[in-house]
């Protein structure tokens, strides 16, 4: 299935996309499907991030690539860090750092959001705990997270992560190209057949040490080319078979 989130009377609902048109839900979709009878054109619908976040669990250095280009090395296990809710971001939304940032990053990368409470997760079993695959911005202030020498507030200031914009169970996450592209030239190309820790291991790692909840957010690392943007520009971020996140820095 192809879920969307969308604002409804000032507040967010839950769909399911069939074709181009969005039938809305009485409830998330973790504990199953319940239609409460509407629909709506995909095209008239103001989409929100599709996930109930308590945490954005993150993690650094997944693609061989990429840690080359950090110049720290490759890590022995993965290495992960939180965005705060406060981060979230909407498909088609603006992002906007605080006047003292110097240089903000794109980092395209494919996410997860968890269906169901996860905690000590074997590999195999990986896929009952997913409710799909997203397209997700992580956002970085690199010379604050640089400055600081750890990386929460330059990962996790307002709006820094764009989400969606939709949330997918129909790809497997084994081997999706992903592509970043600022103002229309591609930055970033990637396969998460490139990951250093593949989603089920990256589970099984994340849940060893930390509960996840339903809603709760996975984004599994950035492949090579990241880069500056400064405001004016336009970043999409295109996950092979779930679709394309936009985002205009302001």
């Amino acid at each position: 299935m192809r879920y969307v989130k969308l604002l409804r009377d000032g507040k967010g609902v839950w769909g399911v996309l069939h074709g181009d048109m969005v039938r809305t839900l009485t409830r998330p979709p973790f504990e199953g499907i319940c239609y409460d009878g509407e629909s709506l054109p995909l095209e008239a619908c103001r989409l929100l991030a599709p996930c109930e976040a308590t945490k954005i669990v993150c993690v650094g250095k997944n693609y061989y690539d990429h840690a080359m280009e950090m110049g720290e090395g490759v890590p022995e296990q993965p290495i992960l860090f939180l965005k705060a809710p406060n981060t979230l971001n909407h498909p088609e939304g603006t992002v906007h750092a605080p006047a003292f940032v110097g240089r903000l990053d794109y980092e395209g990368e494919l996410a997860f959001v968890i269906r169901r409470r996860a905690k000590d997760v074997k590999a195999e079993d990986f896929a009952d705990y997913i409710l799909g695959y997203t397209c997700l911005n992580d956002v970085t202030a690199r010379d604050v997270q640089k400055g600081d020498g750890q990386w929460t507030r330059g990962k996790s200031m307002d709006g820094f992560a764009p989400l969606g914009p939709v949330v997918t169970d129909e790809v497997d996450p084994a081997a999706l190209a992903i592509e970043t592209r600022l103002n229309g030239t591609v930055v970033q190309q990637g396969n998460t057949s490139q990951f250093m820790t593949a989603v089920p291991q990256l589970l099984e790692f994340i849940t060893a040490s930390m509960t996840l909840e339903p809603g709760d957010v996975v984004t599994t690392g950035t492949p090579a080319g990241i880069g500056p943007m400064v405001p004016g520009d336009t970043v999409e971020v295109t996950v092979q078979g779930i679709g394309t996140l936009r985002s205009r820095i302001v």
